[in-house]
């Protein structure tokens, strides 16, 4: 489990294809404290650590990507020299800053308009129809592996939906989302509170 507050900013060092597509992901963690068999948080995606550095060389550490992930999260993500928003696993006693968060990605949506709004970035969001349900002003959800507050949402022709975010300086700085450009594909996970909700009203409803 996560809180979708992002630790460290990654870099893609190395792709591999062996089968699955095995990823080296540079970090300032202190990978003395990263177990193999660890979960870190990539861009929002749950992926176990299989490789690391060692003592006396810059952080690095390694997962394997399956085909099935590759299929499903932002078209692009697994390439040299793409930034990662990461977050170590949640430990029992933890702040949780943000909200729940599983790591693993419900759809993908597409940014369609970065604004500056104050100090801030407004930042428009294309979720598609099978996750639009799951999206609600003042509610949270997760981009790229940040926990963020919805803004607004304008539901779309054909059941889509563009929502809104306001990004702080300080998480547009501290995240990858100062790369962000109008056209990019982003990792979404809805709130699990929300996917519950909705399993229990299908549920009475039957």
């Amino acid at each position: 489990m996560f809180t979708g507050i992002i630790t460290d900013i990654g870099t893609i060092g190395a792709v591999e294809q062996r089968g699955d597509t095995r990823v080296v992901v540079h970090t300032s963690y202190d990978t003395a404290t990263i177990d193999l068999g660890a979960s870190i948080a990539c861009s929002g995606v749950c992926l176990t650590v299989i490789d690391k550095s060692g003592p006396g060389v810059p952080g690095w550490f390694a997962v394997d990507v399956s085909g099935e992930t590759v299929s499903r999260t932002a078209q692009g993500q697994w390439t040299a020299g793409r930034r990662l928003n990461l977050e170590r696993a949640l430990k029992i006693g933890d702040e949780l800053g943000g909200h729940i968060v599983t790591g693993h990605i419900d759809g993908i949506g597409e940014v369609v308009s970065i604004m500056p709004e104050g100090g801030s970035h407004r930042v428009d969001i294309r979720c598609p129809a099978e996750i639009a349900p799951f999206i609600a002003a003042k509610g949270s959800v997760t981009v790229d592996g940040v926990s963020l507050t919805v803004n607004s949402v304008a539901d779309q022709p054909g059941g889509s939906a563009v929502f809104g975010l306001n990004i702080i300086p300080h998480t547009w700085q501290v995240t990858a989302f100062g790369a962000m450009a109008v056209g990019n594909a982003v990792n979404l996970e809805i709130d699990v509170l929300a996917r519950y909700l909705a399993r229990m009203k299908d549920y009475m409803c039957a």
